[in-house]
């Protein structure tokens, strides 16, 4: 459908491939803005005003290196565990609650990864929950009559980060196996294999390349993650980035860490992708018979909804229910000064990024559908890459250009009018936006292509045949066909860019706060219950996109 598609709005146009035109001009300009950031973080780092790579190299970049590693790893190895295992039990078993586990297990994406932090920590510190119902019962007065493991450590890191990005696991492994064969798994069956060499020997074979793609991903939000690393004290390649920018006031050293960070995120994407390369599972015809789940009684139910519910309670119910004891228990904090504020800046900003990303992909892929299959292979790979490049990495990548750029601007206006306009881009919340429309142009992209996948070139060939031209056909045709999916993909977008942290931290103005900034700050001075009403609001935002979600995959 969509090679036909793209063929049918070529044809009209195949002997001016490379004219130049609006569509072109404008496609070109968008890849551009969207591929710019990292390109400046490679000239930044190599062109540093003060050269601190020898000093980096010698004292903190390896640790900060084999740390963000091991996280990598950690997170990665544990995030597959859950997510595998999820996946598993509740496509290939039926047992209480496994049909709303079902749609619950993808819940912890509405939940960012610093919110779980900032709860795990208020639940086990020595003033927490746990702790304060320890000492009651044995009798306990401090600390020195009981052993505790030590809260901010890299293992509660890695059981936060996992526990946060499983379910990109989850999801396409699950997809994966329902897609599988279910006479592949009777006959398994009728040669005496029991469900865990089923798992080894044929299901895990088959849904190696899902598993793949998932961890890849979960790998990469540990990569771009701060919030939660910078509460658990573990100081990473992102957190070295933050340091020595802010901290240490080296924009070139800053540029450096994040060109590491950028080429282990690219080396992540090749492995991942050669991983996958020759591992192609196909289903014999479109009627074969769908897995049917073996129904789980006694303490097989049981432990099956027990392995289940552990990442649903650590990615989910804990989280959502700290913040909310707190918010209920402390109601006037949903009066405080600056929610409000914080409210509104992030949804004017989150707002406007969403309609300028939607709106970016939509002109990129109509435009790039029309150049042809060529043009299609070359530019749109490209303009994915800002999803895998951190926010901080962003950051450092929009920041000290628009800066320059900025004084440049009030300069001239000084000198032609006389009047300081200030700085336009960097001293407003143009920076952030567009950041955000560069680090979520991917996920607005594949969105919106897709959308066009789906429409039968019959209608825009009836369009074009009646004379009208490729903007007309976009709305006269597409527009009204794709608006659901246009729609999707903002919301998406909006609740992606409400929950993005780095970014927002390191390139917001002065006194601009959003929640996910509102809920950092006050987290970070152990003031959890005033971060309560903004933690709450980014969930419930997520959760919207999550039903999405969860309404996309109901049948896949």
């Amino acid at each position: 459908m969509t090679q036909q598609n793209s063929q049918l709005l070529s044809a009209p146009r195949r002997r001016a491939v490379w004219r130049v035109d609006g569509w072109s001009v404008g496609a070109v300009l968008i890849a551009a803005v969207v591929i710019a950031p990292m390109l400046s973080v490679v000239w930044i780092a190599f062109h540093p005003t003060e050269n601190i790579w020898p000093h980096l190299l010698a004292t903190v970049l390896p640790r900060y290196f084999w740390t963000t590693l091991r996280l990598m790893l950690g997170v990665g190895l544990l995030a597959a565990a859950m997510g595998t295992g999820a996946a598993w039990l509740t496509v290939m078993f039926r047992f209480p609650g496994s049909r709303f586990l079902d749609y619950a297990l993808l819940f912890p994406l509405a939940i960012p990864a610093y919110v779980g932090a900032y709860a795990l920590v208020d639940f086990l510190n020595y003033s927490g929950l746990l702790q304060t119902w320890m000492r009651s019962v044995m009798g306990w007065h401090s600390a020195k009559d009981y052993w505790f493991p030590e809260v901010h450590s890299e293992v509660f890191a890695i059981v936060v980060l996992a526990s946060a990005f499983y379910p990109y696991v989850y999801l396409l492994t699950r997809s994966a196996l329902r897609e599988q064969s279910g006479a592949s798994y009777e006959v398994a069956r009728a040669l005496g294999l029991g469900p865990a060499a089923m798992f080894w020997r044929l299901g895990l074979p088959l849904v190696r390349p899902a598993i793949a793609a998932g961890v890849a991903l979960a790998m990469m939000e540990t990569v771009a993650d701060y919030g939660t690393v910078a509460t658990f004290g573990v100081q990473t390649l992102t957190t070295g980035v933050f340091s020595t920018w802010l901290n240490g006031g080296n924009a070139g050293g800053a540029a450096q860490i994040a060109m590491v960070i950028l080429v282990m995120v690219f080396v992540l994407l090749s492995v991942e992708r050669l991983s996958r390369r020759n591992a192609r599972f196909h289903r014999q015809s479109r009627a074969t018979r769908p897995v049917a789940p073996i129904r789980l009684q006694g303490w097989k139910a049981a432990a099956a909804l027990g392995l289940c519910l552990v990442p649903f309670s650590m990615g989910f119910l804990l989280p959502v229910a700290v913040m909310a004891g707190h918010a209920i228990s402390k109601p006037k904090v949903w009066l405080a000064d600056g929610l409000a504020a914080a409210a509104l800046n992030t949804v004017v900003v989150g707002g406007i990024a969403a309609v300028l990303t939607v709106s970016g992909a939509l002109f990129l892929v109509y435009a790039v559908r029309m150049a042809g299959r060529r043009a299609a292979r070359l530019v749109l790979p490209l303009t994915t890459l800002g999803y895998a490049a951190p926010g901080a990495v962003l950051a450092v990548g929009l920041l000290i250009p628009l800066a320059a750029l900025d004084h440049r601007v009030a300069d001239a206006v000084l000198a032609v009018t006389g009047h300081d306009p200030g700085l336009l881009l960097t001293g407003t919340s143009v920076a952030i936006i567009l950041a955000y429309v560069v680090r979520f142009f991917g996920i607005a992209q594949s969105a919106v292509d897709a959308a066009f996948g789906r429409i039968s070139p019959s209608l825009p060939m009836a369009a074009r045949s009646l004379g009208r031209g490729a903007g007309g056909t976009l709305r006269a045709v597409y527009l009204p066909l794709m608006r659901g999916s246009v729609a999707s993909a903002m919301l998406v977008v909006f609740v992606d860019c409400v929950k993005e942290l780095p970014a927002t931290l390191l390139l917001r103005p002065f006194n601009f706060n959003t929640l996910s900034t509102r809920v950092f700050e006050l987290a970070s001075l152990e003031r959890i219950g005033e971060s309560a009403p903004a933690a709450l609001v980014v969930v419930a935002l997520g959760m919207a996109a999550v039903a999405l979600l969860a309404r996309a995959t109901r049948n896949s």
